[in-house]
């Protein structure tokens, strides 16, 4: 399955991240977009974003 480009992304889409210190378990978190941080229409590892929690990781999915 393939990440999610940033044209697929916006704030308040409720999706799945992995946080950096998660990365090695692939610990996944659930949130809704609040900011888009990374600027290129794809990145291999996920489109980097902050929850409204506040939380920083990578998107792995968008949540239905």
């Amino acid at each position: 399955m393939a990440v999610p480009n940033r044209s697929q992304l916006h704030p308040g889409l409720p999706v799945a991240i992995v946080q950096k210190q998660d990365q090695r378990s692939g610990k996944l978190t659930e949130g809704v977009i609040k900011d888009l941080l990374t600027r290129s229409p794809t990145h291999p590892h996920g489109i980097k974003v902050r929850l409204d929690s506040g939380e920083v990781g990578r998107v792995q999915e968008i949540i239905e």
